[in-house]
This record gives C-alpha cells, sequence and structure tokens, in this order.
C-alpha cells in the first residue's frame, strides 16, 4: 500500500502575524479562520489556506539576490494586476519589478509576492501556487510529487509544476541556490508546507518514506514530524 501526505497549507514566518494577515486578508479578500498559538490562518474561496506563523527572530529576504533568499513565495492570480498592485502598495507592500502580465512585490514582512494577470478572477484573489526555490527544480517536483501523491505536470528549464487535489506547487530552478538552516534564524526557512496524515498510524510510515526519498528529519512527536526536503526547505508532516 502506497502511503502518502496530504498537503495543507504554506506558512509565512514574520514577526508581527497579526499585521501580516490583515496585509493579506486586505488585498486578497481572504477570511481569517484561525488564531491560535502563534498562528493566524486565512482561507481563499477556493478552500486553500495560508497561515503565518510568529518567529521572534525573523530577518526578512531580500530579492532576488541569494543572501537573504526568499526560498518560498506566493503566485497570485488576480483581474487588474496594476489596481492590486497600487492597493498592495497603500498597504505597505514595496513594488520590486514588472512584467507585461505580472508584478512582483514584497509584503510588509518582506516575503516577495507575485500578482499575476488572469482575467475574470473575481472580487478575490486566486491562490494560483505556492513557489519553492530550488537548485534542482526538476528533482525537487518529483520528491513531492511522490510524497504527496500529486503529479508532475510541467517540467522545464526554468521550473516544474506539481498539481493535485486542488492545490499546485511549484519550484523555481535558483543558479547560486542558499538553503535554509533552520532553526538557525541567521538562515531562515521565511516559509514552510503543513502536510497533513489522515491516518495517524500512517505518520511514522510516511515520515519513513520521506527520509528514503532524500528528507532529512530533524525532529518529533506523537502527533508530528519536522523534515527538510532535499533542497533544505522544512516541512511539517502532522495528524489532523
Amino acid at each position: 500500500m502506497t502511503v502518502t501526505g496530504r498537503l495543507e497549507l504554506v506558512a509565512l514566518d514574520a514577526t508581527d502575524i497579526v499585521g501580516l494577515a490583515s496585509f493579506y486578508a486586505e488585498l486578497t479578500g481572504w477570511q481569517p479562520v484561525r488564531n491560535v498559538d502563534g498562528w493566524i490562518t486565512l482561507r481563499a474561496s477556493d478552500g486553500q489556506e495560508v497561515a503565518f506563523q510568529e518567529v521572534a527572530e525573523h530577518i526578512p529576504p531580500q530579492w532576488p539576490g541569494q543572501e537573504h533568499p526568499q526560498q518560498v513565495h506566493l503566485d497570485l492570480m488576480v483581474d487588474g494586476h496594476e489596481e492590486a498592485a497600487q492597493r498592495a502598495t497603500a498597504l505597505g507592500a514595496t513594488r520590486l519589478a514588472d512584467g507585461a502580465t505580472w508584478i512582483t512585490l514584497a509584503d510588509p514582512a518582506g516575503h516577495p509576492f507575485d500578482l499575476c494577470q488572469r482575467d475574470g478572477v473575481g472580487p478575490q484573489a486566486q491562490l494560483f501556487a505556492v513557489t519553492i526555490d530550488a537548485p534542482d527544480a526538476s528533482a525537487l517536483s518529483r520528491f513531492y510529487a511522490t510524497l504527496l501523491g500529486m503529479e508532475v505536470t510541467y517540467d522545464g528549464p526554468e521550473g516544474a509544476l506539481v498539481t493535485g487535489n486542488g492545490k499546485r506547487l511549484m519550484f523555481q530552478q535558483v543558479s547560486d541556490y542558499t538553503p535554509p538552516q533552520w532553526p538557525d534564524p541567521a538562515h531562515p526557512q521565511q516559509g514552510h508546507l503543513d502536510v497533513i496524515v489522515d491516518d495517524p498510524d500512517h505518520l511514522k510510515a510516511v515520515g519513513a518514506r520521506a527520509e528514503e526519498l532524500g528528507a532529512t528529519r530533524f525532529a518529533d512527536g506523537a502527533t508530528w514530524i519536522t523534515l527538510a526536503d532535499p533542497a533544505g526547505h522544512p516541512f511539517d508532516l502532522s495528524i489532523p
């Protein structure tokens, strides 16, 4: 029997999670659904969730270099990306780069994110994908596709895309990639994925499978396991 985990959400690190959650709620129209134990979670209309984790010593990324890399960013679809970018800057974002159909900004905690034009999206922003930096995007996409029971639906020179269960992960090829060194605050994770194992009896099996695929185990408890993927990004396995 193949045992896999289920992608639950991405959590972005910040010192002021109330302020960061309020920024994204105002920008995207997503609704707060949880505020507990140093976490605030927003939910989009399609059910996808983004959380914000309180970190006392958060060092913000400085995009696009690798001295303080972004590690993880959000790709958001909006109808009217220029108007959305102006609203984002009014809420405290910093504009970083422009393209024909996209604008890159940094949120108030310094995390870069992309606003991408898509006609007919509606009043709420859509989370197209969580994008993860990698030295070998193709290999990292296969790691997560196998672990999560998802499918690699694109694999090209600039990156790869994994889809399944209504969610998408992108992997961006990065030259001179610098991995996080969790829990060292000088080399922060910036964000991490939460993966749910629905059957409590399978938690250890999924953790062992992740290690077989190239993950490194950091710590574990009765209901959770923290690992790093082959590119060094921490992620959590837990039971609901």
